[in-house]
């Protein structure tokens, strides 16, 4: 059999087995025995020893550590007010500024993703508050509700971000050059949905009430107490990485440790709501850590079948140029995205995906972000965006209307994409600062 047919022979045992409605991990692990043993007839010894050392090497990953602590660190903050408390401070600070109090969507997210590295978290603790605070205070529901869609997708990029520590781990790329690498790009796309925000409710005021006057000094300074929590959580955990103190996985338990010493001093800790956390925290971790495993086999089963390198020669008998190579594959991401969760679609692609474009010329950190801005799509589309079935239980309305919510903050992501990629510095400048020189 000709490497190209092993190559769609495997692709479509992906199809069949996730299509009957496999769990992902089972689905890949699957498909890589099942290609190794049909297709290249590899007898089951040999494969037993495949898998077993697959498991073992990227199980063992040390990277992998910061995943369940982080995690852990957001399921904690979940469990207290300090989410309350981020509104209550924000609210002072944005009320005056077209678009009121939406505005602590974007920016309640933007804060909210520093300390959780999870979207869905991010979405879930910050719209329990503002979703029934906004509605009652008369805000436009659309707008309410797409805003929290598209911000509370954040959680992907903004460090500590989990999506980045799988794709640095994979890609074998410095998370900690990830985690840096996507400050900016997050911070511009908050700008840009403030900025969409902002312009609509100039242009139509009726989205919004009539809030009270300037803050007071007195106002403003019960806001930053608010505020504290959450930006001492951001201080602890970004600075001890950028100051050299902690690697990522270290920092991750220096972040936890400070979290569980804040939530002791707030008087807000019980033994029931720690083991709660605690093991929310095993099921979501396992399923992310399962997830690389079952990758890491199937990337090894593809390079056994020359997959990655049969699209990539067929890709480069298109003679496509750089740009137009970017273009196809944001676009096979974003109907990727479709019909797989942000994990799922990075673990599967990269293999095909990072030889193309790493031979293109790109930097593996600018297509880390590019490509996790991609996969925030994927968040807030039908039919299986988990921001829009958040927001659906928060809010009680129709999943479509929350998808049409949405569209507008689609569009922004995507130009936030297109913006990146004609200067890729955005991304590149902070890396680029941090990295040692060249001898």
């Amino acid at each position: 059999m000709d490497p190209f047919t092993l190559a769609l022979s495997t692709l479509a045992f992906v199809v069949v087995f996730l299509g009957m409605g496999a769990w992902v991990f089972v689905g890949l692990m699957l498909v890589s025995v099942f290609s190794l043993y049909f297709l290249l007839d590899f007898p089951l010894i040999r494969i037993g020893s495949i898998v077993k050392g697959i498991t073992w090497s990227s199980a063992s990953n040390w990277a992998l550590a910061a995943i369940p602590i982080f995690i852990m660190m957001g399921e904690l903050i979940f469990r207290t007010d300090i989410s309350d408390r981020l509104f209550r401070g924000l609210s002072p600070i944005v009320r005056r500024i077209p678009g009121g109090l939406i505005h602590t969507n974007i920016m309640g997210c933007t804060l909210f993703a520093a300390v959780s590295g999870s979207s869905t978290a991010t979405t879930a603790t910050v719209g329990r508050i503002t979703v029934t605070e906004l509605k009652a205070r008369g805000y436009d529901t659309n707008l309410s509700i797409g805003s929290l869609a598209g911000a509370g997708s954040l959680g992907l990029l903004i460090p500590p971000s989990i999506v980045l520590i799988v794709y640095g781990i994979l890609a074998e790329t410095s998370v900690r050059d990830l985690f840096i690498a996507g400050v900016i790009p997050g911070l511009m796309i908050a700008a840009l949905y403030s900025t969409y925000i902002g312009a609509r409710c100039y242009l139509n005021p009726a989205l919004t009430p009539t809030e009270a006057g300037a803050p007071t000094a007195a106002e403003l300074g019960r806001a930053l107490i608010d505020l504290m929590p959450v930006l001492s959580l951001i201080l602890i955990v970004i600075g001890s990485i950028y100051s050299g103190i902690a690697t990522p996985s270290e920092a991750a338990a220096v972040g936890l440790t400070a979290t569980l010493a804040m939530i002791v001093v707030m008087g807000q800790f019980t033994w029931s709501m720690f083991i709660e956390a605690l093991l929310s925290s095993v099921v979501t971790s396992a399923m992310v850590c399962s997830i690389v495993v079952s990758a890491a086999l199937l990337s090894t089963t593809m390079g056994y079948l020359h997959v990655p390198q049969e699209i990539a020669a067929a890709i480069g008998t298109l003679n496509l140029s750089t740009v137009e190579l970017i273009l196809l594959i944001g676009a096979f991401y974003i109907v990727l995205g479709l019909f797989l969760d942000g994990i799922s679609t990075l673990v599967m692609s990269l293999p095909i995906t990072l030889p193309l474009i790493l031979a293109a010329g790109y930097d593996p950190v600018w297509f880390g972000i590019f490509l996790v801005i991609l996969i925030e799509l994927s968040m807030i589309t039908p039919p299986i965006g988990f921001n829009l079935f958040v927001l659906q239980a928060l809010t009680g309305v129709s999943i479509g209307r929350v998808a049409y919510a949405a569209l507008p903050f689609f569009f922004l992501m995507l130009f936030a994409a297109v913006i990146i990629t004609v200067f890729p510095d955005i991304v590149l400048y902070l890396p680029n600062l941090v990295r040692p020189e060249s001898p």
